[in-house]
C-alpha cells in the first residue's frame, strides 16, 4: 500500500479550497486520509499555501511520494529548501 502526498478538494462550487493530505494511493481523492499536513487556497491574488514542514519531512522520510501538483507547490513556496 504505497502512500502519497496529494490534494483533497473542499470548498463549494466554483470556490475550491484544497487540503494537502497524506493518503493511501488506493483511497479516493476526497476520501479517507492518514493525516492533513497543510492547505492550499488558489483563489486569492497571491495563492496561499501552508505546509507543516516537520510533518512533510517525516512523511517524505517514510517513503511517501508527492504528486506532481504537490511537488510544484512545495518547490514554489520554498518548503523544499527547509527540508534539505
Amino acid at each position: 500500500m504505497p502512500v502519497k502526498i496529494r490534494l483533497a478538494r473542499g470548498g463549494r462550487k466554483k470556490r475550491p479550497f484544497y487540503r494537502i493530505v497524506v493518503a493511501s494511493s488506493e483511497a479516493r481523492r476526497d476520501g479517507r486520509f492518514i493525516e492533513r499536513i497543510g492547505t492550499y487556497d488558489p483563489l486569492p491574488d497571491e495563492t496561499q499555501v501552508q505546509i507543516d514542514s516537520e510533518r512533510l519531512k517525516y512523511w517524505l522520510g517514510q517513503g511517501a511520494k508527492p504528486t506532481d501538483t504537490v511537488r510544484n507547490l512545495i518547490q514554489r513556496h520554498g518548503k523544499l529548501n527547509e527540508i534539505s
